[in-house]
């Protein structure tokens, strides 16, 4: 189902178009109407319909300048101008601006329903000819040859001569480059949903030949534009053939918009575009190149999916000074060692919110240095960490360059959340096992000590070495009971075993187990077994018998 969206400033018109024309039956979901050019381009930039119908006539913008705006960022999209003015000079316009068609009001309902069916018949067949998977394995034998793509990059990457240049192109016959001219490279982010199905090198290649294959159709509508593969599995573009700068990035940007947008319609998964300054001559290209390369980079803060401008990200990306030093490695380090879970995520989130504004390599040197924090912690307590991918790993693997695997902020914030967590639990798991540990240790010794009347929880504390808060909260959590409880359960279960074993005296039986009162212990007796010292003597005696 496309999206089609009306502009028009009579009412009339946009009621009668939507409400007589069954839009579903004609493959087209119509996604607003508006009644100025204004308006209409805020819903196009956000909407990004594949039909606009629009007026010409109209206040605050007029349908042409709609269409231009159209043409220059959404060359994709198809424009139908209604207008009341049979002139001439109209229709020219429309046709420099690529208008899909150019009808004259009053149009009827039938001739609406047959504009549509025209239009849908149209994108459809550009989406069988994307999607054509087989005609896309067979062109991949025929894409220009390796030899060329190889000048290609060593023109862009390093840099040749002008006698050289001039006797290459010749070579493999292409056309010259018109300055001003400028590189764009564009990088597939991931496979999307691709990725699990994607079974050997071979898939993977012949997704980037779609890629590839995309790029190549969207770039012969452009006169002087030459493509290429990197051996670094990168697509590279040489744009020129305008009249100035202007009208080159207007080019460029529009090419590399429309390449974005189609291969996230048909293929399902996303690349991101970098466009490099401009330069006025071929010599220069390697000038050109490394800008877009680094226009490119800027994907790890500003995210997949995006055409990037080297003019926009120096203009706008680079604050005048680097991110200031706010602790965050020792913040974070704090909140994990004390298992702070919810303020180390939150400080994860902030630390990453501020990066984005930051220089990439003050990017990096943050994130480092929060990972040399971790490092610390991790081996200061003797743990491993668990992978993001789920397998165990010792600390060690995780080192500094590792950050440079992410293509984007929020893959390193993703990373850095399950690297937290992982250690946090096992920082927990370590404490958990220490506090069984010692809980262990105190009952052996009051199994040891019980008989000792003067034993206390401060005696027990300094064996064991803890604080007497701590203490009582984890033997509470670990036996079930508080520390005078168990000790108190110790005792009469001892003084049971005299009672049945020997023939002792009551308050020799009570000194053995701890307590110098023998009326105290009798009462403590009767307490827990609900009978009396001698009671409990005479009874197991008679049940013996």
């Amino acid at each position: 189902m496309y999206k089609a969206i009306i502009v028009d400033d009579e009412s009339i018109v946009r009621d009668g178009l939507r409400n007589t024309i069954a839009w579903n039956d004609h493959g087209f979901e119509l996604a607003g109407d508006y009644e100025n050019g204004r308006e209409a381009w805020e819903a196009i930039e956000r909407l990004k319909p594949d039909l606009i119908i629009s007026d010409i006539s109209m206040p605050f913008m007029d349908g042409l300048e709609l269409a231009r705006l159209v043409s220059t960022n959404y060359p994709y999209m198809k424009v139908v101008i209604l207008t009341g003015y049979d002139q001439f000079e109209y229709a020219q316009q429309a046709i420099r601006l690529k208008v899909r068609d150019f009808v004259l009001k009053p149009i009827t309902a039938r001739e609406i329903r047959e504009l549509l069916d025209k239009a849908r018949a149209e994108m459809d067949e550009e989406a069988k000819r994307l999607e054509d998977l087989g005609r896309l394995r067979s062109q991949l034998h025929q894409s220009l040859p390796l030899l060329k793509e190889r000048f290609l990059e060593r023109l862009v990457l390093l840099g040749l001569g002008k006698p050289e240049i001039e006797e290459r192109f010749a070579y493999f016959g292409l056309p010259p480059l018109e300055p001003p001219c400028l590189v764009m490279v564009a990088d597939i982010d991931d496979f999307g949903e691709k990725e699990t199905l994607i079974d050997d090198g071979h898939d993977a290649e012949f997704l980037r030949f779609a890629v590839f294959n995309i790029f190549e159709e969207t770039a012969s509508q452009r006169p002087g534009t030459l493509l290429f593969r990197t051996r670094e599995e990168k697509l590279m573009a040489i744009v020129g053939g305008a009249a100035d700068e202007s009208e080159l990035y207007d080019a460029a940007f529009g090419m590399a918009e429309e390449v974005r947008h189609l291969v996230e319609k048909y293929l399902r998964f996303t690349v991101t575009i970098g466009i490099g300054h401009a330069v006025s001559s071929a010599e220069q290209l390697p000038a050109s190149a490394r800008s877009a390369l680094s226009a490119l980079d800027y994907r790890f803060q500003q995210g997949k999916n995006k055409v990037l401008g080297i003019t926009d990200m120096e203009g706008s990306s680079a604050p005048a000074s680097p991110v200031p030093n706010r602790d965050w490695d020792r913040r974070l380090a704090a909140a994990v060692r004390t298992g702070a879970a919810d303020e180390a995520r939150e400080l994860i989130g902030r630390i990453a919110g501020e990066l984005r504004s930051a220089p990439l390599p003050v990017c990096f040197l943050h994130i480092q240095r929060i990972l040399l924090a971790l490092l610390d912690v991790a081996q200061e307590l003797g743990l491993g960490l668990e992978s993001p991918a789920g397998e165990a790993a010792p600390i060690q693997p995780l080192c500094l360059t590792e950050v440079y695997r992410f293509k984007t902020l929020g893959e390193i914030e993703d990373w850095l959340k399950d690297i937290v967590a992982s250690l946090m639990a096992g920082i927990a798991d370590n404490r958990s096992r220490f506090t069984r540990l010692q809980i262990a240790r105190a009952t052996d010794y009051i199994e040891e000590h019980y008989a000792d009347e003067k034993l206390s929880l401060r005696d027990l504390c300094r064996h064991v070495l803890m604080s007497t808060s701590y203490f009582s909260l984890a033997f509470k959590q670990c036996t079930g009971e508080t520390f005078v409880e168990y000790l108190t359960r110790v005792r009469i279960e001892k003084a049971k075993a005299l009672l049945l074993a020997t023939s002792l005296k009551f308050y020799e039986i009570a000194s053995r187990v701890g307590y110098a009162d023998p009326n105290y212990f009798s009462i403590l007796f009767k307490k827990h077994t609900g009978m009396t010292p001698r009671d409990f003597r005479e009874r197991q005696a008679k049940e013996s018998v």
